[in-house]
């Protein structure tokens, strides 16, 4: 049963009246994602006095692992440099990098050089791969074993160990460091004592190099279904793993920043940035959209005397234009997704813009009947029905399937994310090819229309 959500009210009346161990009671063993969205209704005392008591209690980098990537950056700044240097060393490794990453340039030194020395190091070591990469977020924190530990051995060293983050994977490794093999914890619960991991293990396992891409490495996991990663270096040195819920984390980045992009947002654009951060973002691609409708006003006004002539034309412009932006738009997604997921190539991308293009025609192909038959049926007149229906072949069918399926492949030849922008160029060409097409034919029409 899910529990019931915690009242901010009530937590926002405790902090100012009851103890930190009532307060921390009521809390209570909520998951950390539970505790973490008390802090978006709190004012800055009352997010200090919230983090003192969590940090107190040793969760106060579990709760804040879990604020919305807009929000972290806030809440961090309300936070004095000892204390946060303090909860950085508690916090798993991906998660320390995550914090420090949070922070302005000129706080990020101050605070690393508070940690302790291993921190310190293996926190350089981290920040040090390049962004994007899965050598970024991987976790540090992992055993191994040499192939000739036996699986009685293996356990009575995860014993002394204790407790770890995330244990799906035992990872084997020779006297280098290198990794030979992997042995499911499950296969070492039935194993007999005696017998080695060499003998039991995966040999050569799937892994990714710390420079791979995260949402490639993320792609692997789902590929074949593993619980963890482990992430090698050149030489084949384990250097860390990605489990299963960075790759969950991944995805939801990655799914937002395509979604985004093809609106013409950055990613960092949330619910709760600040407005000044959220008008700079969004104000370039506002600009461009801007002139992409200029385009499109243009050529509307290329045909001003053909709409004070015939007036109904104005009324069946929207339809056009909107109904070939939507199917763009569709088309680039298909697209887009393709790429992104490694499902297309550009030795068979030329397949794929010829089939989107056959689907956009068959789409058109009966939008087109459609709006000629509701052409006639009002207006009476079936000539303007078949302008529309043309017209709508000619920019739904050929031009949005086109440049739907194009523009993408062009972006990604370029070195550009295929989904930026994409939605605001091809809706922007539809616009004005679609008036460019209907406006057009009308004029040649246009006796048969009056």
């Amino acid at each position: 049963m899910k529990p019931a959500p915690i009242d901010h009210n009530t937590v926002r009346e405790m902090l100012r009246t009851a103890t930190p161990d009532r307060v921390l009671r009521f809390i209570g063993q909520r998951h950390p994602a539970d505790i973490a969205l008390l802090f978006k209704g709190l004012e800055p005392p009352e997010v200090r006095q919230l983090f003192d008591i969590l940090f107190s209690a040793r969760r106060a980098d579990k709760a804040l692992k879990e604020l919305p990537p807009e929000l972290l950056p806030d809440i961090l700044a309300l936070i004095d440099d000892d204390k946060l240097s303090r909860m950085i060393v508690r916090a798993d490794p991906d998660d320390a990098v995550t914090f420090i990453d949070s922070l302005p340039e000129e706080r990020r030194e101050r605070i690393i050089a508070l940690l302790d020395p291993e921190r310190r190091a293996e926190v350089r070591e981290l920040i040090s791969y390049p962004e994007g990469s899965v050598g970024r977020i991987m976790t540090t924190d992992f055993m191994t074993f040499l192939p000739s530990t036996t699986a009685q051995g293996a356990i009575d060293k995860i014993r002394e160990r204790g407790e770890l983050e995330t244990f799906f994977y035992l990872y084997v490794v020779d006297e280098a460091g290198k990794l030979v093999g992997v042995v499911p914890l499950r296969n070492l619960v039935v194993a007999p004592p005696n017998r080695s991991l060499g003998d039991m293990m995966i040999a050569d396992p799937i892994k990714a190099n710390v420079m791979m891409d995260q949402e490639e490495a993320a792609r692997l996991v789902s590929k074949y279904e593993l619980l963890a990663l482990p992430i090698v270096d050149e030489s084949g040195r384990l250097e860390g793993i990605i489990t299963v819920d960075d790759v969950i984390d991944i995805i939801d980045k990655e799914a937002t920043e395509d979604m985004y992009k093809m609106a013409g947002l950055a990613e960092e654009d949330r619910v709760f940035t600040p407005v000044s951060r959220s008008v700079k973002m969004r104000l370039p691609w506002t600009i461009l959209n801007l002139m992409t409708a200029t385009l499109a006003a243009s050529v509307v006004g290329l045909f001003e005397g053909t709409l004070h002539e015939i007036i109904a034309l104005v009324t069946f412009m929207p339809v056009i234009a909107g109904v070939g932006g939507n199917g763009a738009t569709q088309t680039a997604t298909v697209i887009i997704r393709a790429i992104a997921l490694g499902e297309l190539e550009f030795s068979s991308a030329w397949k794929a813009v010829v089939k989107q293009v056959l689907v956009n025609i068959c789409i058109a192909l009966a939008a087109g009947g459609v709006i000629a038959v509701a052409a006639f049926l009002w207006k009476g007149n079936p000539y303007l029905g078949l302008v529309l229906a043309s017209a709508m072949i000619l920019n739904l069918g050929l031009v949005a399937g086109f440049s739907g399926a194009v523009i993408p492949l062009v972006l990604k030849a370029l070195k550009f994310d295929p989904a930026m922008g994409a939605g605001i160029i091809v809706t922007g060409l539809t616009d004005a090819f679609g008036f460019l097409s209907f406006l057009g034919l009308a004029t040649l029409f246009r006796g048969y229309l009056s």
